[in-house]
């Protein structure tokens, strides 16, 4: 099957993985939704027919507008080989403007942001629904206890996830499209709120109707995440059980609002409503109440999957775009498509367990909840723009037509979600400023590495390196040296390796190998080519793998050498005289050239602070022989400068 296939196949293990790691966070809006904006209406709680009628039809349209139109039916086309994702989105039109990095860079950190606040409100919402029988019960310990477990799942993989979530999220949607048509039927004047005109109504003339929308936008919050996970599902199984989600959601909202059309004029909490604290729980018959609460309580801690699998896929395509460190990627199951990222995922677990114990309530993490990715979604309007105009070559009167629209709908939501910045907002955003910082640092650090390398012409070195080979004055260093080299051409190398070979110390190796690896953008690519620089001597191997290939290349280097000894093309035979008449195999050691920042530098003060402030996180993330996973008892991490401009003139006066 072909890697596009694949990515549209549906399959009904699929569609199941699909409601098990995707639909979590958008599936459980109807929870809080409606009790939001009921809470924010102009006298809380009161059950106001306008309100009613106006808040369905506004969950109606944007559902349709925001999560079926802008990311089902458009932004899913829009895959870099079948990933989703901001920087999917970003690397397919990255060549259209330099400034579209800032844009990937915002958009990206927004989004891992909320996926730290999303866990906790969650987990929280569902934990503190065990007060109403318990009414003391500390709720903290349990909601990290809770937090803990969700990520230590993560190593096993989303597919054995997504298929033990699967099923409880099929009963949880088939519930709510249940309760929700029993009351529609019970009610069908609320099949008007499917006129937009009502939601107009009021956005316009219900008094504070506009800034009803933060309470709006809770029901769109997974549709990036949606788009993130595309390479967990493909597009025919999200598209196919989206169309069960959004019946079953819609079914249910309607639901609501039959319900409180039945008691409008009334007012939550009080008098004949005084047991009734969520509209969602009243749709429930007196004898379900126990399941339908226990069921609640489950698939809002499911919520939290689809932000934490869609982050990995962020972390794996920053670094693939240099945005972000060379962390360790784990690829737990053989289903294509699926990581870990055991680096990303206890930065989560650290980040929501500190957010639990901030805020402590979940009503604290409202305010904080759901500002950081509107800022994501307006970023992936824009690249989307560029992707359907210069990509796709769409028709400029349809591309503005499309930026008219979602930047009022987008703007809209913006500006009425910055009301929460001052209760908690900032917290997000204070979170997606340092994550911002970290990606900016390390992909202006890249441009300034590659500005700063020096490569050389092989082939002057060629003579040199056999003759250090057969210089028996000098020690030995390995039969084999592995240099890995970011030299794409084959005919150069860099300065610092022929300084490193010569210089640094002399290593004399019976055979010199240089190997090269280039990420390619089909997902699945594991191709190599060797080329033989000096008969026996000199090696150069270029890797090409897929930007989805865990990058084993001890194993792969292993393979190579293989497939040249049995082809005769290489005697790996030590030629120590006293090994080589037992056929004893040579010793393999790796060089990795780390660099660092040498005091002796003069550059702008803004180059400074970055490479500082680089080098500063690299000492706390592994290095590039763990990424690369290399067999570390056989590995010499040999420290270089890097010099960025060395001091031109030193005023230096001799005495006698």
């Amino acid at each position: 099957m072909s890697s596009k296939s694949s990515h549209t196949a549906i399959s009904g293990a699929g569609l199941l993985i699909a409601l098990g790691i995707i639909y979590g966070d958008i599936g459980t809006s109807p929870l809080y939704v409606m009790s939001s904006i009921l809470k924010s209406g102009r006298i809380p709680n009161h059950i106001d027919p306008i309100l009613v009628l106006g808040g369905i039809s506004c969950v109606i349209w944007t559902l349709t507008l925001q999560t079926t139109i802008k990311y089902v039916i458009i932004t899913l086309n829009a895959d870099n080989n079948g990933e989703g994702g901001i920087f999917s989105l970003y690397a397919l039109v990255r060549r259209r403007g330099a400034w579209l990095s800032a844009v990937a860079i915002i958009g990206g950190a927004a989004l891992l942001a909320d996926g730290v606040i999303t866990p906790p409100i969650s987990v929280a919402s569902a934990v503190e629904g065990l007060r109403i029988i318990y009414p003391t019960i500390p709720t903290v310990p349990i909601v990290i206890g809770i937090i803990a477990g969700l990520f230590l799942l993560q190593s096993f993989g989303t597919q054995i996830v997504g298929k033990a979530f699967g099923p409880i999220m099929l009963l949880w949607f088939t519930m709510l499209g249940v309760l929700g048509a029993a009351w529609i039927i019970e009610n069908p004047t609320i099949l008007r709120a499917l006129n937009p005109y009502h939601a107009y109504q009021l956005l316009v003339h219900y008094p504070g109707g506009f800034w009803l929308l933060g309470s709006v936008f809770l029901c769109t919050t997974g549709a990036e995440a949606l788009y993130s996970d595309l390479g967990h599902c493909g597009k025919g199984n999200i598209r196919i059980s989206w169309a069960f989600v959004k019946t079953t959601l819609l079914l249910n909202y309607m639901g609501q609002g039959a319900w409180l059309l039945e008691h409008q004029g009334q007012t939550m909490g009080q008098g004949p409503l005084a047991d009734v604290a969520n509209p969602f729980y009243a749709l429930m018959p007196p004898w379900f109440l126990l399941f339908g609460i226990g069921l609640a309580t489950v698939a809002a801690v499911i919520a939290s999957q689809a932000l934490i699998t869609g982050s990995f896929t962020l972390v794996s395509e920053a670094i693939r775009l240099n945005m972000w460190p060379k962390v360790k990627l784990n690829y737990p199951t053989d289903v294509k498509g699926q990581l870990f990222v055991p680096s990303m995922n206890r930065l989560l677990l650290i980040g929501c367990i500190g957010v639990v114990l901030f805020f402590r309530e979940s009503s604290n993490m409202e305010a904080a909840y759901g500002l950081a990715i509107t800022i994501t979604m307006l970023m992936t309007t824009l690249l989307l723009t560029m992707w359907l105009r210069k990509v796709q070559r769409v028709a400029l009167s349809v591309v503005a037509f499309f930026v008219a629209i979602y930047g009022i709908i987008e703007g809209s939501f913006l500006v009425a979600n910055l009301v929460k910045f001052p209760h908690g907002g900032w917290v997000s955003l204070a979170i997606g400023s340092m994550l911002m910082t970290v990606m900016y640092v390390w992909l202006k650090a890249f441009y300034i590495k590659r500005r700063l390398t020096d490569f050389v012409k092989m082939e002057p070195y060629i003579e040199p390196l056999k003759q250090l080979s057969n210089d028996e004055s000098i020690g030995k260093y390995a039969t084999h040296l592995v240099f890995l080299t970011s030299a794409e051409r084959a005919s150069e190398i860099e300065q610092k390796i022929i300084y490193s070979i010569f210089q640094k110390r002399p290593k004399r190796a019976d055979i010199y190998w240089f190997i090269h690896v280039d990420t390619t953008d089909e997902p699945y690519t594991m191709e190599y080519k060797v080329t033989e620089l000096a008969p026996d001597d000199v090696f150069r191997i270029n890797f090409r793998l897929g930007f989805r290939v865990q990058q084993r290349i001890n194993l792969f280097f292993r393979k190579v050498v293989e497939d040249l000894v049995r082809n005769k093309e290489v005697d790996i035979t030590s030629r120590y005289a006293s090994l080589s008449k037992q056929h004893v195999t040579g010793d393999f050691r790796f060089v990795v050239l780390e660099k660092y920042l040498s005091v002796e530098n003069d550059f702008p003060t803004q180059e400074k602070l970055v490479m500082q402030a680089y080098f500063y996180i690299k000492q706390f993330i592994s290095g590039e022989a763990q990424y690369f996973g290399l067999d570390t008892s056989s590995v010499k991490v040999e420290k270089v400068p890097l010099v960025i401009s060395p001091v031109r003139e030193v005023a230096l006066t001799r005495v006698q």
